[in-house]
């Protein structure tokens, strides 16, 4: 069982997150355009460092604590998860922080009423 060990911490990372989705409404897997955006970054970068690393001799991975399941470049599947579980699980909490401290992200529709009430120069001002 020593093989999913791994497997075991990522699940542990989404479980753990998982009341943040559902009780304090994050958004954050229903916007699924969002989180492409923000993962891909991380995971070419990470796994291509990866790749390069054990190419290159200085990095492995203990085979009793990984699934075997190897994709291209020699890099473990439970690594490549790696890449997209904890970046899920940091957006999930910041989301949560943000919903809690009512932190606006940037995105959000625009009000028309409340813009032209606090706009000097907007029509009327």
């Amino acid at each position: 069982m020593r093989h999913l060990s791994y497997l075991a911490v990522l699940v542990g990372c989404l479980l753990g997150t998982a009341p943040l989705e559902l009780f304090l409404g994050t958004r954050v897997y229903v916007r699924p355009r969002r989180l492409l955006l923000t993962l891909l970054p991380v995971v070419a970068i990470f796994a291509g460092w990866d790749v390069y690393a054990i190419a290159a001799g200085h990095w492995s991975f203990d085979p009793r604590s990984v699934t075997g399941v190897r994709l291209p470049g020699r890099l473990p599947l439970d690594e490549l998860l790696f890449f997209l579980v904890v970046p899920v699980c940091a957006v999930i909490t910041l989301e949560a922080v943000r919903s809690v401290r009512g932190w606006p992200a940037g995105d959000e529709p625009a009000d028309d009423c409340a813009a032209e009430s606090t706009d000097p120069g907007g029509p009327g001002g």
